[in-house]
């Protein structure tokens, strides 16, 4: 195996939303937010982006903006599960042979992002690959929604093997500032046989504890790699987090 030849980025996304409900149909910019963010993976130019739904209304709005959309079951657990579904809905050939997650509620993740986590797939022993950035906020490094990931970057390099994902301070925390502590990005590239390991699963012990889903893929042996990048995508999770990806839109 080397660098998959046929990806295609699936956006999972649903109305379900406790702190801004219908949250996908959310206007920015005078488009909804699932939109804003199908444009921009579409820009990242690797191949067909399909949205994965829970309801018909997000469909309607993605095709009408001109965008591919496939109807899931809305009782999925979680992202991984929807775009699994959505993967077999819309190529039950297999023709795909990766698949890029991007989050739903991403509209200003830059490309960039997206075809610097599927460019971690040319590692042939990669069966998941992911994204980080250092952490600059001392704050960060204790918060909790700051997800850790623990990986060992050598000075200049940007990619390395997750040993673990953590809402703890990991690795242990010295009050060294130096030393790196890093911010893990949700954005996932997978070969498509490693998803379909994965949905397969069961949910793991670690995972149940730290509320983390890629830990059961760690748990079961398959090898995540981290891209560091630069920057953290918004994710619009809150009315205020809305009016900023507005101001970076406008």
């Amino acid at each position: 195996m080397s660098l998959p030849l046929n990806p295609v980025v699936l956006i999972p996304a649903r109305m379900a939303s406790s702190r801004l409900p219908n949250k996908p149909l959310a206007d920015i910019c005078g488009l909804p937010m699932i939109v804003q963010c199908y444009r921009r993976a579409v820009e990242a130019g690797l191949g067909p982006v399909v949205v994965a739904c829970a309801e018909q209304e997000i469909i309607e709005a993605v095709e009408k903006a001109g965008g591919k959309a496939v109807l899931t079951d809305p009782a999925h657990p979680s992202g991984s599960d929807r775009i699994h579904e959505a993967l077999q809905l819309f190529d039950p050939e297999g023709s795909h042979d990766a698949v890029v997650n991007v989050q739903g509620d991403l509209p200003t993740v830059e490309p960039r992002l997206i075809q610097a986590a599927f460019d971690v797939l040319d590692n042939e022993d990669v069966d998941i690959a992911t994204l980080a950035v250092e952490i600059r906020d001392v704050e960060e490094r204790h918060n909790p929604n700051v997800v850790k990931a623990v990986a060992g970057f050598e000075p200049g390099q940007t990619v390395a093997r997750a040993l673990y994902f953590s809402r703890s301070t990991a690795p242990w925390d010295d009050g060294d500032v130096a030393k790196s502590l890093y911010h893990h990005i949700g954005l996932y590239a997978y070969r498509r046989q490693a998803l379909e390991r994965f949905v397969a699963l069961p949910a793991s012990p670690l995972e149940k504890r730290e509320k983390l889903e890629q830990l059961r893929a760690l748990e079961a042996g398959m090898r995540i790699d981290v891209a560091l990048v630069d920057t953290v995508p918004l994710g619009v999770d809150t009315p205020a987090d809305l009016e900023r990806a507005r101001q970076l839109l406008s």
